[in-house]
């Protein structure tokens, strides 16, 4: 427990007097309620500021579902209209996470992912999630079904804001003890964009209706999305049916002083802008087919696109093992270079 609090202080120096609370229960099956951390609401916002660019926001739900815990067969990235308010939705056909992983999801500061049979990890501080939805939007809904084991949970700016919260609470309801779910659910029924237990039934039934085969997975819903300070969304969803793009006019504002001039001449590889280019180069082994908006992303090993390769060694005196960095030109962009770890 000191260690997970210390971790957070240290890599957030400006928050020096958190710290996180977590209950502990014998019984898990007699855990179903809001979990409160002694944590400023504003700090939502703060993480989600490590993102620069919205697509790496998208590659933390992505690679949760990726990781050996989990192991997502298939992925599906779509819009969608809630109630008039415009949506993304994620979802796997995975493990599935049950009321407990839910909690350690939506905590702060934990990990506990391990290689399994070669497959290592992306994460590994804990802390994906909540910087990638917060950076997508400002509200963030969970639906996972793992087994008998159905659980919601919601990450909310605009209900912390709305309930004047000092803290961070985050409503994690379980079918675990029907008696007490209406109670646990009053919170998310209020402040979320489903206001009756059918709506959120209908959710956790989309997770088991086709294309998805599985009876466990998991679904994300996030809305009150990003917008630009025009009032325009972040991201195009108009111009191509089936990619999510991002407008050049974006980059036009952005305090990245590279993609600016990348825009500005004309050298912007697709996997900039395009959702789908990006994802099809997200991983160097993929192992998990992912679809947006109904079609399916075609997956290109990054290393048979670039050429004139260059291997060299870092060598700091800090380190017993020193790691080997490829230099690549693409072959489509001779003017970029791309940087391989191995």
């Amino acid at each position: 427990m000191l260690f997970v609090v210390n971790r957070i202080k240290q890599q957030c120096s400006f928050y020096l007097n958190i710290n996180l609370l977590i209950a502990k229960f014998r019984n898990q099956s007699c855990s179903s309620f809001s979990f409160t951390f002694v944590l400023c609401p504003k700090f939502l916002h703060t993480n989600s500021t490590s993102h620069t660019w919205p697509f790496s926001a998208v590659a933390e739900l992505i690679d949760n579902a990726y990781d050996p815990d989990v192991k997502a067969r298939q992925f599906w990235i779509d819009k969608t209209k809630v109630k008039g308010h415009d949506c993304l939705t994620f979802m796997d056909n995975g493990a599935g996470i049950d009321y407990d992983k839910m909690h350690k999801m939506l905590s702060f500061g934990f990990s506990d992912k391990q290689t399994i049979n070669g497959h290592v990890p992306v994460g590994l501080y804990g802390n994906g999630f909540k910087s990638g939805s917060m950076r997508l939007g400002k509200d963030a809904i969970v639906f996972s079904k793992k087994g008998d084991s159905m659980c919601v949970g919601m990450l909310s700016q605009t209900y912390l804001q709305n309930t004047g919260a000092e803290n961070v609470v985050v409503p994690i309801p379980s079918n675990q003890q029907a008696e007490l779910l209406e109670l646990f659910l009053q919170d998310i029924l209020q402040h979320s964009l489903f206001q009756t237990m059918e709506e959120l039934i209908s959710e956790l039934k989309a997770i088991n209706s086709p294309p998805s085969t599985n009876t466990s997975g998991t679904r994300i819903i996030i809305w009150n999305l990003r917008k630009t300070s025009d009032g325009k969304l972040e991201f195009d969803f108009e111009s191509d049916r089936y990619d999510i793009r991002i407008p050049a006019e974006v980059y036009e504002n952005t305090k990245d002083q590279i993609k600016r001039l990348d825009f500005s001449g004309q050298l912007v590889p697709d996997s900039v802008c395009s959702l789908r280019a990006y994802c099809s180069i997200l991983y160097l082994k993929p192992r998990m087919l992912i679809v947006i908006r109904g079609q399916k992303v075609k997956t290109q090993l990054v290393s048979k696109t670039l050429a004139h390769r260059l291997k060299d060694q870092y060598k700091p005196l800090f380190l017993v093992s020193f790691p080997y960095f490829t230099f690549l030109h693409s072959t489509s962009n001779m003017n970029k270079i791309t940087l391989l770890f191995s």
